[in-house]
């Protein structure tokens, strides 16, 4: 049996902002990876299949895994939130992939499932669509310095963007929530509503 790796984006939550096609390649995966809160979203789903759960931080780990496993044959459904590109797991499947000296025509078949970003779906929620232009900045400086991440945000402010922020806090990252306020405040009025 040839394996194949699916990396699927379900969405922010509730099935019906589920696409078709991850409801059905979860269906066809025999086995199914993912961080534990996102592999919950989807239980009523994979009765019956080989599940493996994961912790937050353990991304590499669960990478590796879902790999091997369909290396060795299976079928597997790496599950994400939201889309798997935008700050998901399709990233990072790529770039162990490229260091392994992949070949995608013809090596390992590996597939990403897009999925409803929680950006698509905040927008929609607030009755603010995405529209012309708007920028992405996570808060997140676990794999980009602060130091960056504040300049892309100097920058969004001066382009007049409407900015989507990822990851605006957390139990050790307090400040940079603050620090961003502190540099929207210059380009933008006290008024400007925010979801």
């Amino acid at each position: 049996m040839t394996g194949k790796l699916y990396i699927v984006g379900v969405g922010p939550g509730h099935h019906d902002h589920m696409t078709f096609r991850a409801k059905q390649v979860i269906e066809e995966s025999n086995t199914i990876v993912g961080y534990e809160t996102y592999v919950n979203l989807v239980e009523d789903l994979i009765s019956g299949k080989e599940v493996y759960r994961y912790a937050m931080t353990q991304e590499v780990e669960r990478a590796h895994q879902c790999i091997d496993l369909a290396k060795s044959g299976k079928i597997v459904s790496l599950v994400s939130s939201g889309d798997p590109g935008i700050y998901g797991m399709a990233g990072l499947i790529y770039e162990i992939l490229a260091e392994e000296g992949w070949d995608r025509k013809n090596g390992l078949y590996v597939e990403v499932v897009p999925g409803i970003s929680s950006l698509n779906s905040c927008a929609a929620l607030v009755g603010s669509p995405l529209m012309t232009d708007f920028a992405v900045v996570s808060m997140s400086d676990l794999l980009v310095p602060w130091e960056i991440i504040i300049k892309r945000v100097e920058a969004a402010a001066q382009g007049d963007y409407v900015i989507v922020i990822y990851n605006p806090s957390s139990k050790k990252r307090i400040h940079q929530l603050q620090d961003t306020r502190k540099i929207l405040l210059k380009y933008r009025s006290p008024t400007t509503p925010v979801a």
